[in-house]
């Protein structure tokens, strides 16, 4: 423990850590670039020689020039795939416009309840929008 004093402990650390989020940034900047649609084949071809021949350079060269976008186009897949859940719990659940029928049944069941214990609606009246309620669920 001698032969490695406290500072250069805290020194590899700090390399240690940089060269992790160096590669971090790396594989961002790879994914953005397959991400992104409005940048042609030419452009992400010469961004990826970039990183891979000059690293250090090319990441920041990529994140000074393009790194702005890069949040946008991160919050638009976030979005897509947000929406294309969304849908997809819809057709799951049979509702094509999302509301949900047995929640939108239960509902109407517990306000004509409601309605019959007030007095409201008859035995007969009570019985005949029940039965309406449950042929359309």
């Amino acid at each position: 423990m001698d032969n490695y004093p406290m500072l250069d402990l805290f020194w590899t650390m700090l390399l240690i850590f940089c060269w992790v989020l160096w590669f971090f940034l790396l594989f961002r900047i790879i994914s953005d670039l397959f991400r992104d649609h409005e940048l042609n084949g030419w452009a992400k071809a010469g961004w990826m020689i970039l990183v891979i021949v000059l690293p250090f350079l090319g990441v920041l060269a990529y994140v000074i020039v393009r790194g702005r976008g890069m949040s946008h186009r991160e919050a638009k897949q976030a979005e897509a795939q947000q929406t294309a859940f969304k849908q997809y719990v819809r057709e799951a659940a049979g509702t094509p416009d999302g509301t949900n029928t047995a929640d939108n049944s239960v509902d109407q069941l517990h306000k004509l309840s409601e309605l019959k214990s007030r007095g409201d609606l008859t035995e007969a009246e009570y019985a005949q929008a029940k039965a309406r309620v449950l042929a359309r669920s």
